[in-house]
């Protein structure tokens, strides 16, 4: 054989075989999948003839990747890594535990964090020092559900002792529709049983018939109560208020720890009520007060225990209402007698109770504002003013009897005058963690609670005010609230309520028998129950608003005057729980002192001030949290609550964090 015929049947034995190539669409789908991340089989005829080869070969590929894994060789390290800490564990002494355990403490890492924590951002420093701060100073445990009841009850063998009535605070009760009326374009069967108020139902209605939802919730602006047609009434139980809607609590961190030391329905009371009515329209609409008297005294008879009346924000004001209602003779009144009290009531829980009012109450009124709108950009305010304009909050405001029970009581004495006010600050906020920025605070008194400024030269036009700077003090706040408004909202207010202060002995009793004195403690004096006690629990050091400045509104919305959201100072802050200033807590002070002409039986009142310290990462706030409302979730709040009603007061000492007792006590009221 020839050279070149050798080297042709060489050539033809290496080259590799020819193959035909297949369309995809003629091969099944599986033959398409990838044996590997990395390898695909190729697609010929002769496919079939080697698939053995390679399924032997995938095998080994698979087995080969399954011991050289990343993430089995995590695992297996894992769970060696554990087996030798439990196994080395065991083996150590006690004290090369104790060795190990100083190496990994953080105590001893913040010594050397104290040297390098300079450079971070004061942000991460301030983070830092609230989790040393949180380790150093357990203050009272977990908030968690049912935790402080256990904890109580664990450590002091708590049990139930007296009964408790639960009064709600203003907008906190669910507020249901009752109507079946088919009239009209907005028919009241719809939303029959259905809670136009507190229920993501209410939010629904809201966004797709707001037309309809104001047409419900609105009372009559003549009478005060329901309109023709309408019949909306307060939700009942203890599901009125421990959540305002799914997954935001109200009163649900009470009950729980409550129950957990024996309360249940014998022996407590979800007292909810309408609070868009004027309170003496609560008694002759619903009966409300009558109602209540009567659940006092049937539980009285029937636990042979007096009742704590525990009052939250307006619901704090409606209890003093309700105390001066039994004693009073008359229609419409309870006809108790003086020593009523006495008989059925062991003490009065105030939680962050506006006794004295909420300064907010006035803005609220006057443009349907406050901090709230006022801190939106300005993408959010022109969305909320299509949605919810500020006319559209006023009118429905004022037609809401109640919320004036929240107008500022006391006048100058309480608020200021133009050149001061008690409350001025003299040092920092008691806190440390606020993210509010306090506007003017070092060098601005609250005594102004109104600066008008006008921003054009034909501002009186509209405002009526020729002056170009106008300040309004809290006294003059009120009279230029009622001068602006409607008739029918004005000559409410008087016939309800009152703002003053009562300076004699004379003036408090002939007050016993006018209902729009009572929701006022500073014209009305205590109940005649010297084996009363009453306790005031509220939360400070958290930036509340506290004064306003002012401007003529020419966006055309029907309101003469709006928040100047364009001045350096819109709002001005000053101490108290986020929604009430410190000063409406004065009275419990003026309680306090010997020989008040307000406290004739001489009740004993203990007053814990509880600092607002605030978990960064609960949007809550968590168990040392002092805000208005998540207050309710404190845990130091609950243990409050669970030492008065079990009847261990005397774990109770009295606790000022603010200045507000100094103020106080330099008061002439």
């Amino acid at each position: 054989m020839s050279d070149s015929a050798v080297h042709s049947r060489k050539s033809r034995k290496n080259q590799p075989e020819k193959v035909e190539e297949i369309p995809v669409e003629d091969v099944p789908v599986e033959e398409l999948l990838p044996v590997s991340s990395h390898e695909r089989p190729q697609l010929t005829r002769n496919h079939s003839r080697h698939s053995r080869h390679k399924n032997a070969k995938v095998k080994l590929d698979l087995k080969k990747k399954l011991y050289q894994s990343r993430r089995v060789t995590f695992i297996l390290g894992t769970i060696i890594g554990l087996l030798a800490t439990v196994v080395i564990t065991a083996m150590l002494s006690d004290d090369i535990k104790g060795e190990l355990d100083k190496l990994i403490n953080f105590d001893s890492f913040n010594v050397f964090l104290d040297d390098w924590k300079g450079a971070l951002p004061l942000s991460l420093q301030q983070m830092l020092d609230d989790s040393n701060s949180g380790a150093k100073n357990e203050l009272h445990g977990s908030a968690e559900s049912f935790s402080v009841g256990r904890r109580m009850t664990k450590k002091y063998n708590m049990t139930d002792k007296y009964n408790v009535v639960m009064v709600p605070g203003v907008i906190s009760t669910g507020i249901e529709s009752w109507g079946l009326s088919e009239d009209g374009d907005c028919p009241s069967s719809a939303h029959f049983r259905k809670r136009l108020w507190g229920s993501f139902y209410m939010l629904r209605t809201m966004v797709l018939d707001k037309a309809c939802w104001l047409k419900h919730i609105k009372l009559d602006p003549i009478t005060g109560l329901d309109p023709p047609g309408i019949k909306l009434r307060a939700s009942l139980g203890f599901d009125a208020a421990d959540f305002f809607m799914a997954g935001y609590w109200i009163w649900n961190k009470i009950l729980q720890n409550l129950a957990v030391i024996g309360y249940g329905p014998n022996n407590m009371i979800s007292a909810a009520y309408d609070w868009r009515l004027a309170y003496l329209d609560l008694e002759k609409r619903d009966g409300y007060f009558s109602k209540l008297k009567m659940q006092i005294e049937t539980t009285y008879r029937l636990n042979g225990e007096k009742t704590y009346l525990v009052g939250h924000s307006m619901g704090s004001q409606v209890v003093i209402y309700f105390m001066k209602w039994v004693e009073a003779e008359g229609e419409f009144y309870g006809n108790g007698g003086k020593d009523w009290c006495n008989k059925y009531l062991a003490g009065f829980i105030n939680i962050s109770g506006s006794v004295l009012g909420a300064p907010k109450a006035i803005p609220a009124l006057i443009s349907g504002e406050m901090k709230d709108t006022v801190q939106l950009n300005q993408l959010a305010v022109y969305g909320l003013e299509k949605f919810f304009s500020k006319k559209e909050r006023v009118d429905m405001l004022r037609t809401f009897g109640g919320v004036p029970s929240m107008i500022p009581k006391g006048g100058n004495v309480i608020w200021g005058d133009l050149a001061k006010s008690p409350d001025d600050p003299t040092n920092e906020l008691q806190t440390d963690v606020s993210d509010v920025e306090i506007s003017g605070y070092k060098n601005e008194s609250f005594g102004p609670f109104i600066r008008y400024h006008a921003s054009k030269s034909d501002a009186s036009s509209i405002t009526g005010i020729t002056e170009e700077k106008k300040d309004f003090t809290m006294e003059e706040s009120i009279g230029f609230l009622l001068e602006g408004s409607p008739d029918w909202f004005s000559n409410r207010i008087k016939e309800q309520y009152s703002f003053g202060i009562a300076k004699t002995k004379k003036e408090l009793k002939a007050n016993d028998q006018d209902h729009s004195k009572w929701s006022n403690p500073l014209e009305i004096e205590l109940p005649n129950a010297p084996d009363m006690k009453i306790f005031c629990f509220y939360g400070v050091g958290n930036p509340t608003e506290r004064a306003y400045t002012y401007k003529e509104d020419d966006t055309n919305s029907g309101l003469p005057f709006v928040i100047d959201t364009d001045s350096p100072n819109p709002v001005f802050f000053g101490d108290g729980d986020g929604t009430l200033s410190l000063m409406t807590h004065s009275m419990c002070h003026e309680w306090q002192k010997e020989g008040t002409r307000y406290n004739p039986a001489n009740i004993n009142v203990k007053v814990v001030e509880i600092k607002h310290e605030p978990d960064r990462f609960d949007i809550r706030g968590g168990a040392r949290t002092a805000e208005h409302v998540d207050i309710l979730g404190s845990a130091e709040l609950n243990e409050l609550i669970l030492k008065v009603v079990s009847g261990n007061e005397h774990l109770i000492n009295t606790t000022y964090v603010s200045e507000l007792h100094d103020i106080v006590a330099n008061l002439d009221i």
